[in-house]
């Protein structure tokens, strides 16, 4: 990232002030969370309202159209998303729950795609949204089939409890990770948040490393995830041999 002194740094530190949940931010609070000193802070605001990066009202500003426009011409997830998007909706109308596209950044999944079930349970999962390998499913299940440096630095710790459910032992972790490996599929009981469950299986390129991870998740009280184990892996195969596809004909 850049520097926080320099101009693109501040414009960043600003851009980056905006959270999912917002709705408009006034510009008091946006001082609060930059830091920034009010002259510099409302000069970067008028700037990016110009440019369209950001939008401002009566009641304060908001991230701006033009910047998710930007974001979706960039995003190295596109091809992924499209070819995903079929085997995702099969899977949400063949479970009826809320299903995930994920992918690994770091020590954390990423959600690129959420299609939302017939009941959805509250999940903390949200598109563009983060969450730590070690207690999602899909977290695990990218994480079981990831180089081994990756794996002994998220087992190296620390695994902070989320829930009382959060798996902090690493070598149960590391247990569990190996039988993922084995069988294909990961599950989640209420580790990240209590009341929800979830089965995901990683989306492997040719050479069998995760390019990304797919998830069905549920309430605890409905869904059982080792119904839709195969479903699951049925969906990752299916969006990994269309990708390996792809990339043949391109390279072709």
């Amino acid at each position: 990232m850049d520097s926080p002194n320099t101009v693109l740094g501040k414009v960043v530190t600003v851009l980056d002030a905006f959270t999912a949940e917002d709705h408009w931010v006034s510009f008091s609070e946006l001082v609060r969370r930059t830091g920034l000193n009010k002259t510099t802070l409302h000069r970067l605001l008028a700037e990016l309202v110009g440019t369209r990066l950001i939008d401002r009202s009566g009641a304060g500003y908001r991230l701006g159209r033009h910047l998710f426009e930007l974001g979706m011409r960039a995003s190295v997830e596109r091809g992924l998303i499209e070819v995903a998007t079929p085997f995702l909706e099969d899977l949400r109308e063949r479970t009826r729950e809320t299903v995930h596209l994920g992918v690994l950044e770091g020590e954390e999944v990423v959600y690129v795609a959420k299609i939302g079930g017939h009941s959805q349970a509250e999940s903390p999962s949200r598109v563009g949204g983060r969450m730590p390998l070690y207690c999602t499913a899909i977290g695990k299940a990218m994480l079981a089939h990831s180089p081994s440096e990756l794996k002994a630095r998220t087992l190296a710790g620390p695994l902070p409890r989320r829930t009382p459910r959060t798996i902090t032992v690493p070598g149960r972790l590391a247990r569990q990770l190996d039988t993922i490996a084995e069988t294909g599929v990961a599950f989640e009981y209420e580790e990240s948040a209590v009341g929800i469950v979830c089965v995901a299986a990683a989306i492997l390129d040719a050479d069998d490393r995760p390019v990304a991870g797919v998830s069905v998740t549920g309430p605890a009280t409905r869904l059982r995830p080792d119904a839709h184990t195969n479903q699951v892996r049925a969906a990752a195969a299916g969006i990994a041999a269309t990708l390996v596809r792809r990339e043949k004909l391109r390279n072709d």
